[in-house]
């Protein structure tokens, strides 16, 4: 038990946290503790009965069984690996910087799952931190399933194929690729690449200590 607990406290503080509550919310669900129900984005009681915490649920919970437990753990999996070196990586020492980008996401897969009458928004937010790190790191080269080895800017397509063979859709990975491009595009190639205006800038009210410094400049390279 020491050893998971020395793992689990070496995670990045933010993604600790959200993989935290992607493990916690679906256990109570499983366990019957609250029901699932609640956890679900329905527009009608959001907007109508004012269940102003569907959003947030919907973004941590999933319902684990026997035909969803795997597509469950390869999410998980995504998540704790690539939000890690995010956290770590380009956003190293810019917790602030890191948690804005995670709610911009956020806001904009809420506000598609609302439009799309899309119940749950694990994936989609797990997808655009991933889509995020592809085109950061989009020369890498990246192994997956199998010893297939390709550039990472082509990881988030390949996973949506990936999840399309085990989990029959592809809306929620298309989704969470759309915002992180969005997200890509604005932060990064549009006013590094193109010289237009920075859309984006972590609010003060995000400052924490060290995490308002300028992002730095990446090679990005894009056809």
């Amino acid at each position: 038990m020491s050893d998971i607990g020395d793992w689990f406290r070496s995670i990045p503080a933010i993604t600790r946290y959200w993989f935290a509550a992607t493990v916690a919310v679906p256990l109570v669900g499983k366990l019957g503790l609250i029901s699932p129900a609640y956890f679900f984005l329905w527009p009608e009681a959001f907007l109508y009965r004012f269940q102003i915490w569907r959003p947030i649920t919907a973004t941590f919970y999933f319902p684990v069984g026997p035909g969803t437990g795997f597509l469950y753990l390869v999410n998980l999996y995504f998540l704790y690996q690539y939000s890690t070196r995010l956290e770590t990586g380009a956003f190293d020492g810019r917790p602030a910087d890191y948690l804005f980008m995670l709610l911009f996401n956020w806001i904009c897969i809420v506000i598609t799952g609302l439009a799309m009458d899309m119940q749950l928004l694990m994936i989609p937010l797990i997808m655009s931190v991933l889509y995020v790190w592809a085109q950061l790191n989009r020369d890498m080269i990246v192994s997956f399933w199998f010893g297939t080895r390709f550039k990472a800017c082509y990881l988030p397509w390949v996973i949506l194929g990936f999840n399309y063979i085990i989990g029959g859709s592809v809306i929620n990975e298309l989704i969470g690729n759309l915002v992180g491009h969005l997200y890509f595009f604005l932060m990064f190639r549009y006013p590094m690449d193109l010289g237009g205006r920075n859309f984006l800038s972590t609010p003060q009210f995000f400052s924490l200590k060290g995490s308002l410094q300028p992002l730095p400049s990446f090679p990005i390279n894009l056809p």
